[in-house]
Parts: C-alpha cells; sequence; structure tokens
C-alpha cells in the first residue's frame, strides 16, 4: 500500500536502482567463467597435425631476428659487403624451413615419450578392471598429476574424453589421432586397437605389447644418443673452427685479407670457400643424425 501511494518518479527511480556490489561481483565471475569456457574450447579443438608447425608471432621475429644477426656475422667475415648482406636474405626462408623440421622432430619425440606413459597408464587401469574408455578418462587423470594442462597427451586426451561424452568411439578417436601425429608407433597401436576391440581380441596383451615395443625402441635411441653424443659435439666444434680461424685473421692482420675483399677474383674463392664449407656442414648434420 505504501508503494502504490509513492510519486511515480520514485517508483522509476526504485526500478532503475544500480546493482549492489555483491551482484557486479556475481556478474563478473559469470562472465569469466564464460570466457573461460571459450578459451578452453578453443584450446581443445582437435585437428592439429603433428607433421607440420606452424610459428607464434613471438617465435617468428626471434627466428627472423636470429638469421639477420647470422647474416650479418656471415657478410662481415666472408665478403665484407652490404651487397653479400641483401643477397643472402632471402635465405631466411630455408632457414625457417629448417627450425621447423628441428620442432618437428623435437614434438614428435616428446610426443612418443608422452604416449608412453599414456598407455602404460591405461594398461594400469584396464589390469584393474576398467573399460577401455574409462581406462582412458583414469588416465587422463593421471596424466594432468605428471604433465602440465598445456601438454599435448594431456590436451589430446581432454579432446578424446569430450567426444566420448558425445558418442564417438574410442577406437575412431585413436585412429585419427594416430594420423594426425605421423608416428608409426601411435598409429599402429590404433589400427591394432581397433581390430581387437572390434574382433574382441585381449587388449591387456595389445597394448602390453606396444608398450614393449615402444620403450625398446626409445632404450636403442637412447643408446645411440649416448654413443654418438661426442661425434656430435666433434662435428659442431669442427663446424666452428673455420669460422674461429678467419676471426682471428681479421682481428690479427686485417690487411692481409683485403686482397679476399677488394678483388674480384678474391671475392669469388671466398665465395667457392663460404659454398664449401655450407655443403660440409649439412652433411655433417646428415651423418650425426640418425634415425630407429
Amino acid at each position: 500500500m505504501q508503494i502504490r501511494d509513492r510519486p511515480k518518479n520514485e517508483r522509476e527511480r526504485m526500478q532503475i536502482r544500480e546493482p549492489s556490489e555483491k551482484g557486479r561481483k556475481a556478474v563478473r565471475s559469470g562472465v569469466c567463467r564464460r570466457r573461460r569456457r571459450r578459451h578452453s574450447r578453443a584450446r581443445d579443438r582437435p585437428g592439429l597435425d603433428y607433421s607440420v608447425y606452424t610459428f607464434s608471432p613471438a617465435e617468428l621475429l626471434r627466428y627472423m631476428g636470429a638469421y639477420v644477426l647470422l647474416d650479418g656475422c656471415v657478410s662481415f667475415l666472408f665478403f665484407r659487403s652490404l651487397r653479400a648482406f641483401l643477397i643472402l636474405l632471402p635465405g631466411v626462408v630455408l632457414f625457417l624451413t629448417q627450425m621447423k623440421s628441428s620442432l618437428v622432430m623435437k614434438r614428435k619425440r616428446e610426443l612418443t615419450r608422452q604416449f608412453l606413459d599414456a598407455i602404460q597408464l591405461m594398461l594400469a587401469a584396464l589390469q584393474a578392471g576398467y573399460s577401455p574408455e574409462n581406462a582412458l578418462r583414469e588416465s587422463q587423470k593421471e596424466l594432468q598429476k605428471i604433465y602440465s594442462p598445456d601438454a599435448v597427451i594431456v590436451r589430446e586426451f581432454h579432446w578424446m574424453d569430450a567426444q566420448m561424452r558425445m558418442s564417438r568411439n574410442l577406437e575412431e578417436l585413436l585412429l585419427d589421432f594416430g594420423r594426425r601425429s605421423d608416428l608409426p608407433d601411435i598409429l599402429s597401436f590404433a589400427e591394432v586397437f581397433l581390430t581387437a576391440k572390434w574382433t574382441g581380441g585381449d587388449l591387456i596383451a595389445i597394448i602390453r605389447n606396444t608398450v614393449s615395443c615402444i620403450r625398446q625402441k626409445q632404450e636403442t635411441m637412447l643408446e645411440i644418443e649416448t654413443c654418438m653424443a661426442g661425434k656430435v659435439m666433434e662435428q659442431n666444434i669442427m663446424s666452428l673452427i673455420p669460422v674461429f680461424i678467419l676471426v682471428y685473421v681479421k682481428l690479427s692482420s686485417p690487411e692481409f685479407l683485403d686482397v679476399m675483399y677488394e678483388t674480384p677474383v678474391g671475392v669469388a674463392v671466398m665465395g667457392v670457400c663460404f659454398a664449401v664449407y655450407l655443403a660440409a656442414y649439412f652433411w655433417g648434420q646428415s651423418i650425426v643424425r640418425i634415425e630407429v
């Protein structure tokens, strides 16, 4: 009765009254939760091809800056010419391609190691009586304790769990993961898992054999890397010795190399030496790179 007797403008002021501090906090928390869910869904989207690496803007700037610095050092040591610096500048494309290949190999090695831990956890869950789907969920919980949330295997298993809740088959998801990983171990495991799941095979024995094969392969690779560590160090040192000699001569007797920078014959000789040096460097890198 008192509200009806109040003036109209006062009643309107009550309707447009600002929310309390508690209400504002609730709104902000709701917005933050929605943003986190959107970011989580974007982060966990599938389709990452592990044979292709995409630079982030920070990585692209860092590697391009490193090449420009390397180009400046090479142009100064071998040619002492701004023209050589500009001629070698398009080589940044080859440099970025080489870095991508190196990062892809590094990511695949890390993915293989993480996948081995994941299927070992799945094996333990299967032996405890879980179904394959629940075993993947249990292994996902354990993986989150071992690796960071941004780890590749954690994101992949989290996405598989989300897809299984949408009625997708586990074997189909593993097969897709194996194809995208471009790793024979993961792909062969997914194919054998698919066959065993539909024909009633012994999944525990299959996973145990897969774990054994991957572990033996990693141990073999580790032994090769241990044996080759000294040779790799020697190759890196031998690759730097010509550069150190050139720097030493340039600092101790700079006039001794003037003829190599100021005459056409000298420039041609330095160009040939630089080409031979690059060929020897990449040849040495291919020798010490051994894949199992």
